[in-house]
């Protein structure tokens, strides 16, 4: 990734008690395919492809967990903002 990249980003909170699990990192990944360009999923500054499920479920993340979003193509800000809404809503489980 370039120095001059514009990356937006938004944090949301796993409220689930399952944490991020296959299921939830399958959703993530639904969405993240949708997008434009590419999309991560961070936690502290471990940044993992938010396209796979596999790489998502490396981070680990449990109820509590502060995830990072974050995208580099403002067309994609649809994408950040119903990524977030998956996560805060617990995966709609």
């Amino acid at each position: 990734m370039s120095k001059y990249e514009q990356l937006f980003s938004k944090d949301a909170i796993v409220v689930n008690d399952l944490g991020l699990h296959a299921r939830a990192a399958a959703k993530i990944a639904e969405l993240a395919r949708k997008a434009v360009s590419k999309v991560w999923v961070q936690i502290d500054e471990e940044r993992v492809d938010a396209r796979s499920i596999l790489d998502i479920l490396t981070l680990g993340c449990e109820k509590g967990s502060k995830l990072t979003i974050v995208i580099n193509d403002r067309s994609d800000m649809e994408t950040l903002d119903r990524m977030v809404e998956l996560v805060q809503n617990g995966f709609g489980e």
